[in-house]
């Protein structure tokens, strides 16, 4: 029983160094992301397999705009060449015209502020990208939930993306 349980790691530590040697095959990325709210995306690799996105969005819905950070991981996907999987965690801060974001918990009706809001939380994203090299795009969806702490709960965003690649 011991050396299946050492030959299982010895498995996963190789498989694990295979996926992260496969580098990511460019630096920055820039473009578009449309779904609940959408805007402009930046990504940038600081390792082969770790990367920085910072999202300037708007929701039209709520009239408010929201600077978001996250930290991803990436590994590739289902053994097809330029398609990678990731995921990762961050934060955002967003302003809302208080007559239009409301708190959709409340429990008769949707509360409104009298006043602008401003949302501070905790950010969650799965994603899949793929990345064209003939013409240097990538394109990908994600799933990406959040939590607002100060005012109201938490929330899904699905988006896809298309980014420009350097």
């Amino acid at each position: 029983m011991r050396t299946i349980t050492k030959l299982t790691f010895a498995l996963m530590f190789v498989l694990f160094a295979v996926i992260g040697a496969q580098a990511q095959s460019y630096s920055t990325g820039i473009g578009l992301r449309g779904g609940a709210a959408s805007g402009l995306t930046v990504k940038h690799f600081i390792k082969s397999d770790a990367a920085i996105e910072g999202i300037l969005s708007t929701s039209f819905k709520y009239r408010g705009t929201v600077l978001t950070v996250l930290y991803e991981k990436h590994a590739p996907a289902f053994n097809a060449a330029g398609l990678q999987w990731y995921y990762g965690i961050g934060g955002h801060i967003g302003f809302w015209e208080g007559r239009h974001y409301y708190d959709r918990h409340h429990k008769h009706y949707h509360k409104h502020y009298d006043d602008d809001v401003l949302g501070v939380g905790i950010d969650g994203v799965l994603g899949l990208e793929y990345y064209i090299r003939d013409i240097p795009f990538t394109i990908g969806a994600d799933i990406k939930p959040y939590i607002n702490i100060p005012s109201g709960g938490g929330f899904w965003d699905t988006a896809l993306h298309v980014r420009y690649v350097f």
